[in-house]
């Protein structure tokens, strides 16, 4: 299909915040599976970043990247459930955007992520010398604790990307439905009477840039 056939669904820094936290989270598996823990701590930080400015842009951003715009009720879950396995499926399953489900397991991916980031600041390590920047406000055990929760938070992480591939592979093979071609240009096919991406304001962006990056700064600062 051309791109006369499409229409514009996501903004740039939505597909760049999901591109970037998939680049991360892969450099955070590998890195803590190497040991090279200054470096998991400042990618810790750049998550962080890029969480903040993501729920900034939840409220203010593009109108498809807004939660008011995707996290939908149980009724409009049920009734795009209902139709997923149809590959005739009607207007219940036709979104501008994230789809009912869809929009939910982006916020607990979201929620989880910041999770781990949290649990990450306070985890103390054995020794105390690779702990993370805000370890020192909680005693040995607190730390120890956060340590625990903020691996086993990533392992359900992990559980949670596989679902997310497996719902890609899905929507290709039995949908015919390529969310990845979607995620890099921002376009999908064009809907009679779908709504376009309303972009947000330059303002915006520009605060939202510098939430999420002075937070990362702040925190790379404190990790070293």
């Amino acid at each position: 299909m051309s791109d006369r056939g499409r229409v514009r669904i996501w903004d740039l820094p939505t597909r760049l915040f999901h591109w970037g936290l998939v680049i991360l989270i892969g450099l955070a598996w590998w890195s803590i599976s190497t040991q090279q823990l200054a470096l998991h701590r400042t990618i810790g930080a750049l998550v962080a970043g890029l969480v903040v400015f993501r729920v900034w842009w939840g409220l203010f951003g593009g109108s498809t990247a807004r939660f008011s715009h995707f996290l939908r009720g149980p009724g409009a879950v049920l009734a795009y459930a209902r139709g997923l396995v149809r590959r005739d499926a009607g207007e219940e399953t036709v979104t501008p955007g994230h789809n009912p489900m869809g929009g939910w397991s982006v916020a607990v991916l979201l929620a989880l992520t910041a999770t781990i980031v949290g649990f990450g600041l306070f985890a103390g390590d054995v020794d105390g010398l690779e702990s993370g920047p805000l370890a020192g406000l909680l005693d040995y055990d607190g730390g120890r604790f956060a340590s625990h929760w903020h691996g086993k938070a990533f392992d359900l992480m992990k559980l949670l990307v596989l679902l997310h591939l497996a719902a890609i592979a899905f929507y290709a093979v039995f949908k015919r439905e390529n969310l990845v071609r979607a995620m890099i240009d921002g376009r999908k096919p064009r809907v009679e009477d779908q709504d376009a991406l309303q972009p947000a304001r330059l303002w915006a962006l520009v605060i939202g840039l510098a939430l999420g990056g002075g937070v990362a700064w702040l925190l790379i600062r404190m990790s070293g």
